[in-house]
């Protein structure tokens, strides 16, 4: 039986809205200032600040730890942070190890409370037509691009890149390496240079990992609306913080950063994994996410 979530204060990036929801079959069904329907359950979020649970980029989860270790991990790192997705990241030096590295992370993240989805880094060399063929067979959701050398760049052949990528479309991104940081804003110039004038789908800055990937980004990799949104449509993941004068006016990243200790609520799909300081682990509650087009719903 649906439900419906009155006097939500919903934050979206800066903008506070009081909405109510109707919840049906684990999806927002509707979104509406009012919400006429007498035979419901009904809750009031007036207390509280709404906020969809974040997606999360992390390239360290100890995938060969302990139970215990990866458990308390992903307590610390992302269920007490509202976080209800990873985006993960395996190397990838030869095209050959491709589909072993996707199934041996797909292997160690099953008993991921929350749902994931893995995404590769590879060297500039391995960025082939062939290589993106197998991406897209294995249905990667974003190539993170080490760069090291600006001049190769100039040299891969786009064109040939960006037919092998249609129309699946997987996003690059780029990783300015360590040697390049100095010069990081020549490095990523170029490299939006480069994108823009060849069409290729990608991000056109590095993207920061353990803080919630920018709607931007989530579109490019085929995540948004579906996750981090409260949109109509969207499953029903979300945080509420308890609501307090110093917060009315912050957006969704100051939130996250600097006031953690008011988030109360998490709820995932539709079932409550974080209540106070309670947190609910449940092996095997998080799901693969494979995405079906990045970049479909880019802006």
């Amino acid at each position: 039986m649906g439900y419906i979530i009155e006097n939500a204060n919903i934050l979206k990036e800066t903008k506070l809205t009081k909405l109510s929801l109707l919840i049906e079959g684990g999806q927002i069904a509707a979104k509406k200032e009012h919400i006429h329907h007498n035979k419901l359950i009904r809750m009031n979020a007036d207390s509280y600040i709404m906020t969809p649970s974040y997606v999360i980029l992390d390239t360290r989860i100890p995938l060969t730890a302990s139970f215990q270790e990866f458990r308390k991990y992903m307590v610390e790192n992302f269920l007490l942070k509202g976080c209800t997705t990873i985006l993960t990241c395996t190397s990838i030096a030869f095209e050959s190890e491709l589909t072993e590295k996707i199934r041996e992370n797909k292997t160690a993240l099953i008993s991921s409370p929350i749902d994931y989805l893995i995404s590769v880094k590879i060297p500039l060399r391995l960025l082939t037509p062939s290589f993106i063929r197998k991406c897209k067979k294995e249905r990667i959701p974003a190539i993170f691009i080490d760069v090291e050398d600006l001049d190769e760049l100039t040299r891969i052949p786009w064109g040939w890149i960006r037919e092998a990528l249609f129309p699946y479309n997987c996003p690059l991104i780029p990783l300015i390496s360590n040697h390049l940081r100095k010069d990081a804003r020549r490095a990523l110039s170029k490299w939006k240079g480069i994108m823009e004038n060849e069409k290729i789908p990608a991000v056109l800055e590095e993207v920061k990992e353990n803080q919630p990937l920018s709607v931007p980004v989530l579109n490019k990799i085929g995540l948004y609306p579906q996750k981090a949104s409260l949109l109509h449509g969207a499953e029903v993941s979300y945080n509420l913080y308890l609501k307090a004068r110093e917060i009315m006016n912050v957006d969704e990243m100051t939130l996250f950063h600097y006031h953690s200790d008011r988030l109360a609520v998490t709820v995932n799909k539709g079932k409550v994994v974080r209540a106070g300081e309670e947190v609910l682990f449940k092996p095997g509650y998080g799901e693969y996410v494979k995405v079906r087009i990045p970049s479909y719903f880019a802006l």
